[in-house]
């Protein structure tokens, strides 16, 4: 079924409908989340969130952009809202350390190796964390999620010049502070 129909369907209140038209994003909502929260929990959580969003303002949707734009947007600003009201609590959980790329040591690795490894992806991702929320949801989006800058300026409800320069600044930021680190990712080749 197409999904201009699911729509109009799930804003009647079809509880099928909305959830086919759902099934199609939640990946992405839940992929956009993770990175935004660093934990499988809080992404989850939040994800939950977002539905419960879009399910309540569906009728306000009005196709000026395309459906799963609309649920990026829905979905990022439901991550913001969650970070600036728990803006001074650490988030410490072995679930964002598996999420972070820890994990048990594979045959190829040594366990130097597989240590360096994990703590280089666990410093990246810390890094991401780190970076101001705007720079954050504008890197997640472009660089993890491969959006356009047209289409992160229409979730992110601003101009492309603006999320240009947040992608820049971010990366750069990052950029600074992998080298500072500059011996952990040089090892091994990470």
């Amino acid at each position: 079924m197409d999904e201009e129909k699911l729509i109009r369907r799930a804003t009647r209140g079809d509880a099928q409908a909305f959830n086919e038209l759902m099934a199609g994003q939640e990946r992405r909502m839940y992929a956009v989340a993770l990175r935004m929260f660093g934990a499988r929990e809080d992404a989850e959580d939040c994800m939950q969130e977002a539905m419960l969003r879009i399910f309540k303002s569906l009728s306000s949707f009005k196709a000026q952009s395309s459906f799963s734009t609309w649920v990026y947007r829905v979905t990022m600003n439901t991550c913001l809202d969650e970070l600036r009201r728990r803006k001074n609590k650490p988030n410490t959980s072995l679930d964002g350390l598996l999420d972070a790329g820890w994990s048990p040591a594979d045959g190829r690795d040594t366990p130097e190796q597989h240590a360096v490894r994990s703590e280089a992806r666990a410093s990246i991702q810390r890094f991401i964390q780190e970076l101001p929320e705007d720079m954050r949801a504008a890197v997640v989006l472009r660089d993890v999620q491969g959006l356009s800058y047209d289409a992160i300026a229409e979730a992110l409800d601003t101009n492309v010049g603006t999320i240009k320069s947040r992608i820049s600044r971010g990366r750069e930021k990052l950029r600074e502070k992998i080298q500072a680190q500059a011996e952990l990712f040089d090892r091994y080749g990470v």
